[in-house]
């Protein structure tokens, strides 16, 4: 996947000012999976870690899994003002070395309280989603913003499919606790690099140079963009779908692992392994096609992708064999790159004349708030009615977002037909 492989579209606008060329977008694209591998590869073991810190049963792994990105969500608005004030490369580099020193801490952690406190810091001093694409959003616009995005979403997809199998296979030697400490080099060598990148400017006349002139919070006549800038898109949309589209893709995540065991008896870990990669898979697969499809039709796609998501949810609660596990996984993969795609598509087009850091943190905000509510959603459907029930509310959730969506493209295409 390339930034520089898109073909231009009319009314497409796309600058790049003092660099970050393709080399450069990979570069920040590869940092930001070295640290989303060294967040994501950890978590699923923590009810390995938790006995030697004074709970035999691990029955804080729950709740631990889900307190970074509590306190990335509540951290993120404000790293992003910050960000536009005082340089998006400074704070990009910020949140590197604040995963760097909560993993050094988490893996010098000897009791409970002290584990907590290093994954409260990796969740607060973290945040790189909102920084790096508030980074990219200062240097690029338009079609090669939103396939960056793109790129960066591939990057988290990929951490997410390798990193626990990296983390299980070093266990028999380094014990999963202690592997914080040699995660930590990881967004230590990202601060490195990240370091010989230039800091971004925003393109001329972007009106948003100053963090101050965010136009969703100026009043009276001050919401008009500069002459020439292009008038910032509605924003609302996107928060919403972004909260309802992580909410019914990451519902099914939490017990998956048990559905797959309770429906297909004697299946192995590596198996139920792939099934939960699969999304995953599709994902790095297809993104960059899928870019180059609903580049000009973001909402149609994201009506496709909710669509696709509430189908394959739906299969989950009534497959019983590996062949149906693997067609709903597929199903699920397709709507999550439909998805994942035309959001990113949507936020390169919310991001002009907006403060980007400012936006990019209150939409981390919005996802993280999507996941966690995902997730206690998750845990109450799942104790009191089974394994299948998260998947049937995530199910639910999707219907009702692809219903919404549909609505908003069929209306823009009677208006567009009435015109001719």
């Amino acid at each position: 996947m390339s930034v520089d492989t898109l073909p231009q579209h009319p009314g497409s606008t796309t600058v790049r000012p003092q660099g970050l060329g393709r080399r450069q977008v990979h570069a920040v694209a590869a940092c930001y999976f070295v640290a989303s591998f060294a967040a994501l590869g950890l978590p699923p073991y923590l009810t390995a870690i938790l006995p030697a810190l004074g709970d035999p049963q691990g029955r804080w792994a729950g709740v631990l899994y889900i307190v970074p990105t509590v306190f990335s969500a509540l951290g993120a608005p404000l790293w992003g003002r910050l960000a536009d004030r005082y340089g998006r490369k400074r704070l990009l580099l910020r949140a590197q070395l604040g995963l760097t020193v909560s993993f050094l801490l988490a893996g010098a952690a000897d009791s409970l309280p002290a584990f907590t406190l290093a994954l409260v810091l990796q969740g607060f001093l973290g945040g790189t989603f909102a920084a790096t694409n508030g980074y990219l959003a200062a240097a690029l616009d338009g079609s090669k913003l939103s396939l960056a995005l793109t790129l960066m979403q591939g990057s988290a997809r990929a951490a997410l499919v390798a990193a626990p199998i990296l983390v299980g296979a070093l266990s028999p030697w380094i014990d999963p606790h202690r592997q914080y400490l040699l995660m930590a080099v990881l967004p230590l060598t990202a601060a490195v690099f990240l370091s010989l990148l230039p800091e971004p400017t925003r393109p001329a006349g972007s009106g948003d140079e100053d963090a101050g002139t965010d136009p969703d919070t100026r009043g009276g006549d001050a919401t008009a963009p500069a002459v020439g800038a292009a008038r910032p898109a509605p924003i609302g949309l996107l928060y919403t779908f972004e909260f309802a589209f992580v909410f019914a893709t990451i519902i099914s995540f939490p017990y998956l692992i048990s559905l797959a065991q309770e429906r297909l008896p004697g299946v192995s870990g590596t198996t139920t392994g792939i099934l939960f990669a699969l999304p995953h898979l599709c994902y790095l697969a297809f993104a960059a096609r899928t870019h180059a499809a609903f580049l000009t039709r973001p909402h149609t796609g994201i009506a496709l992708g909710f669509g696709f998501v509430a189908l394959g949810l739906a299969g989950h609660a009534v497959a019983h064999s590996l062949a149906a596990f693997v067609a709903v996984r597929l199903l699920l993969g397709a709507g999550l790159t439909l998805g994942l795609v035309c959001l990113s598509v949507l936020a390169a087009e919310a991001a002009r004349g907006r403060a980007p850091g400012r936006m990019f943190g209150t939409l981390e905000f919005i996802s993280k708030g999507g996941a966690v509510a995902a997730g206690a959603v998750a845990a109450l459907a799942n104790g009191r009615f089974g394994a299948a029930a998260p998947v049937l509310v995530g199910t639910a959730a999707a219907l009702l977002a692809a219903a919404a969506a549909t609505a908003l493209v069929f209306p823009s295409r009677m208006r567009w037909s009435s015109r001719r």
